[in-house]
């Protein structure tokens, strides 16, 4: 089975965002996996072992993203692959990012195709079915359960606090949700030998795109921080006195009311 997932490298969860300059800084800041995506790979990873194949993870981005294909290939996958688009491209968005992988995977014959289900920094949930439409399969999202019989496939994906089960054939694309499986840890072992799997490096070029087939859609406009939270107040005195005071605050500070 030809297995593929895309990969983004995005902040540690536990990373503290600061701005510089109207854009995020990453100087000295800590990258991983995106952690949707850490299920794709290890689904991946089973269905290879269960079903035969071969797992390539695919990330669109910069040199720094080696780390993370890396960090996948030490997991268990077999090859990866980084589309730079450093040097080309200035802005994209998830039109660009889904352009790119798709014109990527179109003659790549993919029985499956696994990607996280929202990325923790952008949170469009946009990419996967942008690949899927351009190629022209089927696409199933935030899965939590995956079964394989031959081509046919049984899928169980959360909806909204409930679940529901869809049947599908290969090839096709899916999302992966939290629930779906528990990640591995990289072993020694796993580090050592993915240091000498096939890690490939593309370019536009090398993919016949020009900047101009994969300008973006959106424009950012702005980046800034949450408001800092105010401190809560607590009130005191006879039940009838907090209310008056209550439906006070809530008109003349919070002016909900």
């Amino acid at each position: 089975m030809n297995i593929y997932v895309l990969l983004k490298r995005t902040f540690d969860t536990e990373e503290r965002i600061t701005l510089s300059n109207g854009k995020i800084n990453e100087d000295g800041a800590e990258f991983i996996i995106n952690p949707y995506d850490e299920y794709a790979v290890e689904e991946a990873i089973q269905v290879r072992d269960a079903e035969g194949g071969e797992v390539t993870v695919v990330s669109v981005g910069g040199e720094e993203a080696e780390k993370q294909l890396r960090t996948a290939l030490a997991m268990g996958a077999d090859r990866a692959v980084l589309i730079n688009i450093e040097d080309d491209i200035g802005n994209g968005d998830q039109y660009t990012t889904g352009k790119i992988l798709a014109e990527y995977l179109k003659d790549k014959n993919a029985d499956l195709i696994i990607a996280g289900n929202v990325a923790i920094d952008g949170g469009s949930g946009q990419v996967g079915p942008r690949v899927a439409e351009i190629l022209d399969i089927p696409y199933i999202t935030t899965i939590t359960q995956l079964k394989i019989d031959g081509i046919n496939v049984s899928i169980v994906r959360d909806v909204e606090g409930d679940s529901e089960t869809i049947e599908s054939s290969l090839p096709l694309l899916v999302t992966a949700q939290q629930g779906l499986n528990e990640p591995r840890y990289p072993s020694l072992p796993g580090i050592m030998k993915a240091k000498k799997k096939p890690l490939d490096e593309l370019e536009l070029d090398d993919l016949d795109l020009e900047e101009d087939d994969v300008e973006a859609k959106t424009k950012t406009l702005e980046i800034f921080l949450p408001h800092k939270k105010e401190a809560g107040k607590v009130l005191c005195g006879e039940l009838n006195d907090q209310v008056r005071e209550l439906v006070q605050l809530l008109s003349s500070e919070a002016k909900v009311i």
